[in-house]
């Protein structure tokens, strides 16, 4: 069972920049792989912070034979909006999130598979047919659904894959067309495991770090009311956390505040689809500075420097995904 678990302090964490009062995080998590019962994962080590996920595995085909099979990386699941409030690294790259992959230390050469979703519908090949790609934030994907021919872009809104968004872009009142198609994305590659021997397996990508412009957990400085309530549920908040909170500077004179939340999430039930519990599991998160504010849900978690706190578990089934919540501190008083 998973046990409360906070610790707290405070300043800067280097965190996605927050262009509207609030960035959804995307959910990522490790490799996911066919379900079987022939290739068991012998030890998983995971570090998380906010500048990088880093995933070490180890292999063990327990059969007599060679075992073939796909291993993939989801990428979060990108959806067309007119708000666009989504924390990514990078909005013009598919590979948003800069993930990279090495087996036995040497890079893995990885496929890409996308595919574009509206209204339960796969509108991958419509959209590549008229030149549009599939990243829906992407400039060069406003660029294409701007030259569309009227008739193509009227049959688009009719099917779900776009509408017209009407603001003033500086030259009076237009419509924009704007996606709203789903990008499913997903790297991933071949991988044999011969018998008898472990396979080293790492992949490295920067997170997708979502927050708030201030601190959003209290309701007129208690906990209290629905937002505290969800927090406290998924955050595994505790009084002492709230106490820290509490104790935190007001906002300054002009109104700014001098602290704001960082959110990361990680799919961990992905691990349950080897063969068994991971044998040996390994959690670091890192908080980024002495005096952040943190609190995530683990059992047995212990502080192993100024800024890390580590959880160890034998025989592992990851029961729920992780997430953490960091006060970030955006400014000397």
């Amino acid at each position: 069972m998973l046990l409360r678990f906070c610790l707290f302090a405070a300043l800067l964490l280097p965190g996605a920049a927050l262009a509207n009062d609030t960035m959804a995080e995307l959910k990522t998590g490790g490799l996911s792989y066919v379900q079987t019962l022939d290739v068991e994962m012998v030890k998983e080590d995971l570090f998380i912070s906010s500048k990088e996920v880093r995933v070490d595995y180890i292999f063990r085909n327990t059969t007599d034979k060679s075992v073939s099979g796909i291993v993939a990386f989801p990428m979060p699941e990108i959806t067309g909006s007119p708000e666009g409030n989504i924390a990514m690294n990078d909005m013009q790259a598919d590979n948003f999130l800069g993930f990279a992959a090495t087996q036995d230390g040497e890079p893995v050469k990885v496929e890409l598979q996308q595919r574009a979703i509206a209204n339960s519908l796969d509108v991958t090949d419509d959209l590549v047919k008229q030149g549009v790609p599939l990243l829906p934030f992407a400039d060069a994907t406003a660029d294409a659904l701007a030259r569309l021919d009227a008739k193509v872009a009227q049959d688009f809104k009719e099917r779900g894959v776009l509408f017209d968004n009407s603001y003033d872009d500086g030259g009076g009142m237009k419509d924009h067309r704007t996606p709203l198609w789903t990008l499913r994305s997903a790297y991933w590659w071949r991988a044999i495991f011969a018998p008898g021997r472990d396979i080293h397996v790492s992949h490295r990508y920067k997170p997708s770090v979502g927050g708030t412009v201030a601190v959003t957990m209290l309701e007129d400085g208690k906990p209290k009311g629905e937002r505290f309530e969800e927090y406290k549920a998924r955050y595994c908040i505790d009084d002492s956390f709230v106490k820290a909170v509490q104790k935190l500077p007001p906002p300054s004179d002009d109104g700014s505040a001098l602290y704001t939340e960082a959110w990361i999430s990680y799919i961990l039930t992905t691990g349950n689809n080897w063969g068994g519990p991971i044998k040996s599991f390994t959690l670091t998160v890192d908080k980024g500075d002495p005096r952040n504010l943190i609190s995530f849900c683990g059992a047995g978690v212990t502080k192993t420097g100024p800024t890390t706190f580590q959880m160890k578990a034998q025989d592992f089934y990851p029961g729920k995904d992780l997430e953490i919540l960091i006060l970030q501190r955006t400014q000397e008083e």
